[in-house]
């Protein structure tokens, strides 16, 4: 009876092993193209990603591109890329994609303010780091986003990149300045008063949450697109970025689009995608 109860014992070992193995096979054979779709990067329901993996992918030549949603830092999720994932994937050849959800402000409770959605691209990039050679991909890695995504793209990639994982960033009409911001429309003094606090008594926040602060000569080619109708974000947060870009010597990609607003149409998107990768090709160490 003892030997058959180990006998069964090593029966069921074997079994959860061959399964395991069966669950990593896909990882491992970069052969073929590969979807990892919500993958928790942390304990909260936010904090997921989806990972896609080209087929032949390779730790010398497989850019990594991830992507962080806008919706005012209350809304919005990784399924946004969705719509930009065939565009880029037209302009760019061996890339791996990744696009993060994070916590999202609660308006009415005042939950996950300011730093929360900035310490999560910290956690979602501390993960990806950890994760690039189980993925076969390089650690040539593309920091990019749209709007509020935009924003805490350029924050983390000016203010939280030292270990030089991110070496591009990538900005769609992006707020750089939260003070500056205050301005920008009717609502915005309510949304940052309820986000980051008191502009008078909390102003340390609003700055240490403001890329524009943490420009210098080190910082990471930056390419960043913005519509001079933009009523949303003002046209003058990415001028005064390219400003401090300029004084600082950082490489840099800006395009202004006349009469356009928060927002582009495809072909302006596909276009200027094209133009994204020619920077990349540039400026990628």
């Amino acid at each position: 009876m003892k030997n058959l109860k180990i006998f069964s014992l090593l029966i069921l070992f074997a079994l959860l092993f061959q399964s395991c193995e069966r669950d990593l096979d896909p990882v491992l054979d970069t052969n073929q193209a590969l979807e990892i779709l919500d993958f928790s990067y942390g304990a909260d329901a936010r904090q997921k990603m989806d990972v896609y993996l080209p087929a032949g992918r390779s730790r010398a030549n497989t850019k990594v591109l991830v992507w962080v949603h806008g919706g005012s830092w209350m809304d919005g999720s990784k399924d946004e890329f969705s719509s930009f994932k065939p565009w880029f994937e037209a302009a760019q050849e061996d890339y791996a994609y990744v696009a993060l959800n994070y916590r999202l402000f609660d308006l009415g409770t005042g939950a996950n303010r300011f730093p929360s959605q900035e310490e999560d691209i910290q956690s979602a990039l501390d993960l990806i780091r950890s994760k690039l050679s189980e993925w076969n991909v390089s650690d040539q890695l593309v920091l990019a986003g749209a709007s509020a995504g935009g924003h805490l793209s350029l924050l983390h990639a000016y203010k939280n990149n030292s270990n030089g994982l991110v070496k591009v960033a990538v900005a769609l009409f992006p707020p750089t300045d939260l003070l500056g911001m205050l301005t920008s429309n009717a609502l915005a003094p309510l949304l940052f008063q309820a986000l980051v606090g008191s502009p008078q008594e909390d102003r340390q926040k609003y700055l240490d949450s403001s890329p524009l602060n943490f420009v210098n000569s080190e910082s990471v080619p930056t390419a960043f697109f913005h519509g001079t109708a933009d009523t949303v974000v003002p046209v003058q947060q990415s001028r005064d970025l390219e400003e401090a870009l300029k004084e600082n010597g950082v490489p840099f990609l800006s395009r202004y689009y006349e009469g356009k607003g928060h927002g582009f149409s495809e072909q302006t998107y596909r276009d200027l995608l094209i133009e994204v990768e020619g920077f990349i090709q540039e400026n990628m160490p």
